[in-house]
């Protein structure tokens, strides 16, 4: 099976008649995504490509009961959506939305970690179950069904990586994008456990780069918890320290967050490591 999502998700997009939100609103019903309801302020009562559209989240949550909302609202409002979405009893909320202020996803974080209510993201591309749902920005194409699991903070890199993949004939079962904020919801560990869990996946790719300590607990983790095979890929290897490298948590301070340690934490447990991430369809294919 597929994680967090598939084809019976019911799927409610926050920002729907804006520029981004109807644009892969489209693309997600064309995947074949399931999507019931729409969410804008002032907007209530029409309609974007056949989805109805309602004024506020507690009228889309009573009349369309979705299990997931996405989010495509403006940083400065994002905070405020996805705790309405949280007090409004939605289980999964995809968050694509960039730049949000940490104390912003420090307040949602407090709420989200007293709730049942998972966070992906911010400033993620969302995920996708090939071949069964799509939530978020991934670029459908490229994908293929089958039995990887992809996790990810970077969304670039798991398109180059996904492409490489199915170019191999090798499909993924979900893939996952987390976000490159310093703060994000969802985490490498918790992806990772979904995946071990996970009876219709035998693999499972790490995508990390520079910044943070998640690649390292996920390391741990594995080499505890984990006995799939894992392949990873650490972008940022030749990254001046003190200078944030695209992902406002991209950034090596100090003595932690390298991608030599977070190679090396990979390497003791038994991930292989691919130096392009290219590379990764060939370590893959030696393990599957």
């Amino acid at each position: 099976m597929s994680i967090f999502i598939d084809e019976n998700t019911k799927v409610m997009v926050q920002g729907i008649t804006g520029n981004q939100g109807s644009f892969h609103a489209n693309l997600m019903q064309q995947y074949g995504t399931n999507i019931v309801s729409g969410v804008v302020p002032g907007k209530g009562g029409g309609s974007v490509s056949g989805v109805p559209v309602f004024d506020t989240v507690g009228q889309a949550v009573e009349s369309t009961s979705p299990d997931c909302a996405v989010v495509f609202v403006p940083a400065a409002v994002a905070a405020d959506a996805i705790l309405e979405e949280i007090a409004c009893g939605v289980s999964l909320i995809v968050c694509i939305t960039e730049g949000m202020p940490v104390l912003d996803v420090t307040r949602v974080m407090q709420v989200v970690n007293s709730t049942n209510v998972r966070l992906i993201g911010p400033n993620c591309p969302g995920l996708i179950s090939p071949g069964r749902s799509k939530v978020g920005i991934m670029p459908s194409q490229i994908h293929l069904p089958g039995p990887v699991g992809v996790v990810s903070r970077s969304g670039t890199l798991t398109y180059e990586v996904v492409q490489a993949l199915t170019d191999a004939g090798i499909g993924q079962s979900t893939c996952v994008g987390i976000g490159g904020d310093p703060i994000i919801g969802t985490s490498f560990v918790e992806t990772v456990q979904m995946f071990q869990e996970d009876d219709e996946t035998e693999a499972i790719v790490v995508i990390g780069e520079i910044g943070g300590e998640g690649e390292e607990q996920c390391a741990d983790y594995i080499g505890k918890c984990v006995n799939k095979p894992v392949v990873g890929f650490i972008a940022g290897r030749s990254a001046p320290a003190e200078k944030r490298m695209g992902h406002a948590g991209a950034i090596v301070s100090g003595s932690t967050g390298s991608a030599e340690a977070k190679i090396s934490a990979f390497e003791q447990v038994g991930v292989s490591v691919a130096s392009i991430p290219t590379d990764i369809a060939k370590l893959i294919s030696e393990v599957l």
